[in-house]
């Protein structure tokens, strides 16, 4: 299996999660980006901050890894505008994947048309720009119930608003990897949650982001049916090796 064209490879840590300076934190995210150009991953995913320092260098190496940041990360709590701001700036500095926060909170206290309007507008945003745009529902703060309805909104926003073609360019996603769960439960992409997002989101793709590890746990995931999978670990996971990162 040709893993690596699944692996989303993401560092998205600030100075201060990591424990490091700033300048120290930026050559680990130059690290992250160089690493992804060796070992030709489908993607880097980095900090909005980021994304100019990684254009300039996969176009230096004439790699085909392509760039994805985050909007409104990680809780995605902002004004609808805060967040178009954020996704056209990223745009202007040369994303190409754009990984949304869904306002789930909102989505929990019943304000629906926010969620949808939400949803409309940094679809259109980024499809009119020719940029992939993932839509991340954060399943360790949901209950499944909370998980199929979000992933059917998703997917009934885009199916009613945009062309067929366009379906595989927006993506429902588990995780952001940084939700803080009570007694060390799972924050990321478990089995249970992947299934339920694959059978209420399709036909949008899915990807599974936070608690991939292993390459047997990235190869279930894809045999399932995930289109790609956000991980800290990719090379690791490419190679065989088990990782102890907890994204």
């Amino acid at each position: 299996m040709k893993i690596k064209q699944y692996l989303d490879s993401t560092y998205l840590k600030t100075a201060g999660q990591a424990g490091l300076s700033e300048t120290e934190n930026a050559a680990v995210a130059q690290k992250f980006i160089q690493e992804a150009i060796d070992e030709q991953f489908k993607l880097i995913m980095i900090r909005p901050e980021r994304v100019a320092m990684a254009k300039e260098m996969i176009a230096a190496a004439k790699s085909k890894v392509t760039i994805g940041t985050v909007i409104d990360f990680p809780e995605g709590r902002s004004p609808i505008e805060q967040k178009l701001a954020e996704a056209k700036q990223a745009i202007a500095d040369g994303a190409d994947d754009l990984d949304f926060v869904c306002n789930y909170e909102a989505f929990k206290k019943g304000e629906i048309g926010l969620v949808k309007e939400e949803i409309l507008k940094g679809t259109q945003i980024g499809l009119e720009n020719h940029k992939i745009v993932k839509w991340i529902i954060e399943v360790a703060a949901l209950n499944p119930q909370q998980i199929v309805q979000l992933s059917t909104l998703i997917k009934n926003v885009v199916v009613g608003n945009f062309k067929e073609d366009c379906y595989d360019q927006v993506f429902v996603k588990s995780s952001t990897g940084f939700y803080q769960t009570a007694d060390n439960q799972p924050n990321g992409a478990t089995v249970e949650t992947i299934i339920m997002m694959l059978e209420n989101a399709s036909p949008l793709p899915v990807k599974a982001a936070g608690g991939v590890r292993t390459y047997e746990e990235a190869v279930q995931m894809i045999q399932l049916g995930v289109k790609r999978i956000g991980t800290s670990s990719a090379k690791a996971i490419a190679n065989g090796q088990v990782s102890d990162s907890i994204y």
